[in-house]
C-alpha cells in the first residue's frame, strides 16, 4: 500500500537491481498517482540490471554510485524531494542500512516511507532567540548534570535561561528565578506539600545554576526523538522568548529532543551504553545533528577503557569532524560538610558508590557511613534510609525523592539534609568549556545572521 506525505509531495525512489526493470517501472508509475516523482537512487545490486544503460529505462534521472549516503545527499542537493520512497529490499539493503538510511533522511528534513514504515523529521518550532540545546542518547547519561555545567559557563558572559522538558514536570510552564528564589530544603518541602513538583528539572536547575529557568513536561519520544509525542515546551519557549535574553539554553529529557528549532546542539552518550546504540538504530540521526558529543561515564566499573574506545570511535565513524570528550562525573555539597557522618542517596549505580564516597571523604571531609543507590526508586529508599547507621547529614540529589522522601526523613530525625551538585570532571575541561562558549557564539551569531 502507497504511504503518501500530502497530495503531490515531490518524492525520489529508492531503487535496486534485485528487481526486475520491468516490476521497478510498474511500482514507479503507481508513486506518480501520489507523488510527484523527480528522480531515482539506484542502492546496488546487479542481478538483475546490467548497466547504466538498463537504468535509463526507468524513464526518470537516476543517480548511483558506490556509497548510499553520499549517493542520497547528492539526490537532496538535486532533486530536492519532501519525502523517499524506499522500493528496494534484501539483500542490497537490509535492517541496518535502511536505519543508516533513515538517520540520514531525518537529518536532511526528508520524509522516508516503505511498504511498513513511515519515519518523519521533527516538527520544530522557530524561537526569535538564539538557542543551543543539551539532549542525550538515554536516561541516566548525565544529560542534566551537563546542562547545569553549560548555564553556569555561559551565565557570566551571556543573560540567559535554561528551558526545562521532563516526564514529570508542571501542566503549565513554570517560571523560576534561580537567582533570587529561595530553595532551601525546608521551602522546597513546603513547594512539595502544596503540590509543585519541587524536584522537576526546573527547580534543580534553578537551585544549582541560578538562572532563570523555565520548566515544562513531555510525554512519548518515538524512535529517534527527534520531538516529543507531546509536551508544553513551546509554550515554555515563547515565555522565553520575551525575556530579552542572550541565549536560551534547552534541556532535552531522556533522549528525546525539545521541539524547537536551536541554533547549536550538545549531544550526551553514556560510555556503558551499547556500541549500536551509537552508530546504530536513530544514535547516528542525534550525531549528525549535534554539533558537539560529550560522553559521560568514562572510567571503571561503568565502562573499560577499551569500551570508551570504542564509543569514541563510533561516534567518529558517524561525523569525524564533531569534537568529542570524556568526562566522569563527581559529587560536590552544595553546603560545608566538614567531620560530619554522612549518608549517601544517590542515583548512581551500586558499583560506583564507593568511588564517589572516597573523593567525598577525600575532598570535603567527611566520613561516609552509609549509601544508597536507590533515588529513583522509593520503596527501596525507604527501606535504605530505615535500616541507615546513625549519620549526620543526609547527602543526595535534587531529584523528587531526594526531596519528599530522603530530605523530608532526614529532617523528621533530627539531621540535616544537603544536596549534592553532580559535576563532570575532564582532563580536557578548559578545552570543553572553551567549546561551550564557542557553541553559545555561534548560535548568537548564525540567529543574528539570519535576521540580518
Amino acid at each position: 500500500m502507497v504511504q503518501t506525505l500530502n497530495s503531490r509531495s515531490k518524492a525520489i525512489a529508492l531503487v535496486d537491481g534485485e528487481h526486475y526493470l520491468s516490476v521497478v517501472r510498474w511500482a514507479l508509475d503507481a508513486l506518480r498517482t501520489e507523488y510527484d516523482l523527480v528522480g531515482a537512487v539506484f542502492l546496488g545490486g546487479t542481478e538483475k540490471v546490467g548497466s547504466e544503460r538498463d537504468l535509463e529505462e526507468l524513464g526518470i534521472p537516476v543517480i548511483r554510485g558506490a556509497d548510499r549516503c553520499s549517493l542520497l545527499r547528492e539526490a537532496i542537493v538535486q532533486f530536492s524531494p519532501e519525502v523517499a520512497v524506499d522500493l528496494s529490499d534484501e539483500p542490497v539493503v537490509g535492517y541496518r542500512e535502511r536505519f543508516e538510511m533513515a538517520s540520514l533522511l531525518l537529518h536532511l528534513g526528508v520524509r522516508y516511507v516503505g511498504a511498513d514504515f513511515a519515519f518523519s523529521p521533527p516538527r520544530l518550532a522557530s524561537i526569535a532567540t538564539p538557542a543551543l540545546s543539551v539532549v542525550g542518547t538515554g536516561k541516566r547519561t548525565g544529560k542534566t548534570a551537563i546542562a547545569a555545567h553549560t548555564a553556569r559557563v555561559l551565565r557570566d558572559r551571556y543573560r540567559i535561561a535554561i528551558v526545562t522538558m521532563g516526564r514529570g514536570g508542571p501542566p503549565e510552564p513554570e517560571v523560576l528565578d534561580g537567582e533570587t528564589l529561595d530553595l532551601g530544603v525546608s521551602k522546597l518541602l513546603d513547594y512539595a506539600d502544596r503540590g509543585f513538583h519541587a524536584a522537576s528539572g526546573c527547580f534543580g536547575h534553578a537551585f544549582m545554576t541560578r538562572v532563570l529557568t523555565i520548566g515544562c513536561r513531555r510525554c512519548g519520544g518515538g524512535m529517534s526523538g527527534g520531538e516529543p509525542f507531546f509536551s508544553n515546551v513551546i509554550e515554555g519557549a515563547r515565555l522565553a522568548d520575551g525575556k530579552g535574553l542572550d541565549l536560551v539554553l534547552f534541556d532535552g529529557s531522556g533522549a528525546t529532543a525539545p521541539p524547537v528549532r536551536v541554533d547549536r546542539q550538545v549531544l550526551i552518550v553514556g560510555a556503558h551504553q551499547p556500541v549500536d546504540y551509537i552508530k546504530g538504530y536513530f544514535g547516528p540521526f542525534r550525531i549528525l545533528r549535534s554539533h558537539a558529543v560529550i560522553v559521560t561515564g568514562c572510567e571503571p566499573p561503568l565502562a573499560s577503557a577499551e569500551k570508551v574506545q570504542a564509543v569514541t570511535e563510533a561516534i567518529a565513524e558517524v561525523n569525524p569532524q564533531v569534537p568529542v570528550f570524556r568526562t566522569v562525573f563527581r559529587l560536590r555539597p552544595v553546603e560545608p560538610i566538614e567531620g560530619a557522618r554522612v549518608f549517601l542517596a544517590v542515583t548512581s549505580p551500586p558499583s560506583v558508590l564507593p568511588r564517589l564516597a572516597k573523593h567525598l571523604e577525600e575532598h570535603y571531609g567527611c566520613r561516609v557511613v552509609g549509601t544508597s543507590p536507590h533515588l529513583s526508586n522509593r520503596p527501596l529508599l525507604r527501606r535504605d534510609l530505615k535500616g541507615a547507621p546513625d549519620y549526620d547529614v543526609l547527602l543526595t540529589e535534587l531529584k523528587a525523592a531526594g526531596v519528599d522522601v530522603a530530605a523530608r526523613s532526614a529532617l523528621s530525625a533530627g539531621r540535616r539534609a544537603v544536596f549534592v551538585d553532580v559535576e563532570p570532571v575532564s582532563d580536557d575541561m578548559a578545552k570543553l568549556d572553551a567549546c561551550l562558549l564557542r557553541l553559545a557564539d555561534e548560535a548568537i551569531h548564525a540567529k543574528g545572521s539570519a535576521h540580518g
